[in-house]
């Protein structure tokens, strides 16, 4: 039988990130001549990847952003935080133990997220997590992203999963979905960047720390 899977999203699930999301917009926003923006006023975008953010941030100032001014500022927000990397941005409490109890039972591990490939695999690298997951995929991996369950169901598939046994732990409205829109169980935490209560969204569970996702945890979500 192949072993269980658990997918996570990345920024507000398995990383603080926001702190260095933002100084990254800020900046980005800068050769506008914008102000900057705060974290509430972009909360519930962080994990939507740079463009939205970007996008939001313009909108947010009045600012009309031409279609072809995007790609500049799209570049200078990489380039500004690919060389920050790690910067703040910290794993959440008890989530490396969890990582390391899930990995000795056998269990799979992957990353499923709408941030940039390249940029969520080197902020892994530099925290020195790669190893722990079978399949890291982005919002540019595949023709689609979150919440398409083909996202999902990509990275199922790198990593040698089981759509059947696979559950989905994430933070937003896009993890939840893409859970239901593949047909899996999801897990929500209540600690990442969602603009709404996660229990509005309809997650089968929700763990309040990394202490509680046990091995045991994931068994009794996918028998049920």
């Amino acid at each position: 039988m192949t072993s269980p899977l658990v997918v996570f999203d990345l920024d507000g699930t398995l990383l603080d990130t926001h702190a260095d999301l933002i100084v990254s917009l800020n900046h980005t926003i800068a050769a506008l001549k914008l102000p900057p923006v705060s974290y509430d006023d972009v909360t519930h975008l962080v994990g939507s990847g740079a463009q939205v953010m970007i996008e939001r941030a313009c909108k947010l100032h009045g600012y009309t952003l031409a279609s072809e001014e995007l790609p500049a500022l799209l570049q200078r927000f990489i380039t500004h935080y690919s060389e920050a990397m790690p910067g703040a941005t910290q794993p959440y409490p008890g989530l490396v133990a969890a990582l390391t109890m899930l990995k000795s039972n056998g269990y799979k591990l992957a990353v499923c997220t709408n941030k940039m490939e390249s940029l969520a695999r080197t902020l892994l690298e530099r925290l020195g997590l790669t190893h722990y997951f079978e399949a890291i995929t982005g919002g540019d991996t595949f023709a689609v992203r979150k919440p398409n369950a083909e996202h999902l169901i990509g990275t199922v598939e790198r990593a040698g999963g089981d759509i059947t046994r696979t559950v989905m732990i994430g933070d937003s409205v896009n993890d939840i979905l893409v859970a239901r829109n593949a047909g899996v169980p999801s897990i929500a935490v209540p600690f990442g960047y969602s603009d709404v209560g996660i229990e509005t969204l309809g997650p089968n569970l929700i763990i309040y720390h990394y202490d509680e996702l046990t091995p045991e945890l994931v068994k009794g979500l996918l028998a049920a």
